[in-house]
């Protein structure tokens, strides 16, 4: 089941809690371009394909506000790296 995910536009975030536990996508908006800076999904609930849920909902929002999908955090650079549609 996919986890329902939260769009914070004002924290820059992206969010679910899964089973209590809360993990997220943290973004920068810059030059035209969503950014993810950060993921973070707790050991309790790691491997569940929820940070990658969490990467396509914040790329997902990209593509439909006309902007670039792009990443600092090593997580996103890798799930950009196996989905070459999002860049």
């Amino acid at each position: 089941m996919k986890p329902q995910i939260t769009h914070l536009p004002r924290e820059r975030r992206f969010t679910t809690t899964v089973d209590g536990h809360e993990a997220h996508v943290d973004y920068v908006i810059s030059e035209g371009a969503l950014v993810v800076t950060h993921t973070f999904v707790p050991k309790a609930i790691k491997g569940r394909g929820i940070a990658s849920e969490l990467v396509r909902e914040a790329y997902r929002f990209a593509d439909l506000n006309g902007l670039r999908c792009k990443a600092t955090c090593s997580y996103a650079l890798a799930w950009l790296a196996q989905h070459p549609g999002y860049y």
